[in-house]
């Protein structure tokens, strides 16, 4: 049987949870934003173009060599693997799928923003670039 997009999101969001814009934009402005960390798992010409403000930018294709404890090409900052990180994409998808990915190699609270930067940006919330 093949399987499409939304059934590989479907199947991740069943273990990761989602967060509103409204909720990520209460955690943004949160004093030291209660301990979580903005990445932004879009292509890095996305963005370039503009970003929720403090974003680390993990491009999902690279993200879990990065977060590989033993990879030459791996960032300590994500040795952590406790360190709360909210996930935000193009619209939620690649997001959800790279959140059940780090979830899968130890991450305990890792969440995905629900919408992405379309639903972001379409609330006017702060950007920057």
């Amino acid at each position: 049987m093949t399987k499409s997009l939304a059934d590989f999101v479907n199947a991740a969001l069943e273990h990761v949870e989602e967060i509103s814009p409204e909720d990520a934009k209460s955690i943004l402005e949160a004093p030291d934003q209660n301990g979580w960390h903005f990445i932004d798992v879009r292509e890095a010409d996305e963005f370039a173009e503009g970003h929720i403000p403090g974003a680390r930018s993990y491009p999902r294709g690279f993200l879990e060599v990065r977060a590989d404890r033993v990879h030459r090409k791996r960032d300590p900052w994500l040795e952590d693997r406790d360190r709360r990180l909210l996930l935000y994409c193009g619209g939620g998808h690649r997001s959800a799928l790279a959140a059940r990915t780090l979830q899968e190699m130890g991450f305990s609270s890792v969440r995905s923003l629900r919408e992405g930067w379309t639903g972001w940006t379409q609330r006017d919330f702060p950007t920057e670039r």
